[in-house]
């Protein structure tokens, strides 16, 4: 049973960080490739990471050189580092991957950023 669960999310000004963390089971994490999504109220999910095996990421432009990603092989966990954080990156954000062609999300972890 694959499992993906996010965690770290909370409230957060302008400007301040925050380290979100994805957790995985049932899955050989050391080969799958792990996606970073977000929804922010009202509008589409949009993809923020994709994250090789090796982890090398992919970003999307409006988080290029803000945000960076790591992944722990021994704990089967993946983070994601947001510095710079803006009131636009208010959004739940997700932890997903595919895996024997099927695609898994977890619930989310909400970042909110207001002063």
């Amino acid at each position: 049973q694959v499992q993906l669960v996010e965690s770290g999310g909370g409230l957060v000004q302008p400007g301040g960080s925050l380290r979100l963390s994805c957790s995985a089971s049932g899955i050989n994490f050391k080969i799958a490739t792990m996606n970073w999504y977000r929804q922010a109220p009202g509008k589409q999910r949009e993809l923020v990471a994709t994250v090789d095996s090796g982890g090398a990421a992919d970003w999307a432009d409006f988080v290029k050189g803000r945000f960076t990603v790591s992944r722990d092989w021994a704990r089967n966990t993946m983070s994601l580092q947001t510095n710079s954080l803006k009131p636009e990156d208010t959004a739940v954000y997700y932890c997903t991957t595919r895996w024997r062609q099927r695609d898994y999300w977890g619930r989310g972890t909400q970042i909110t950023v207001s002063s």
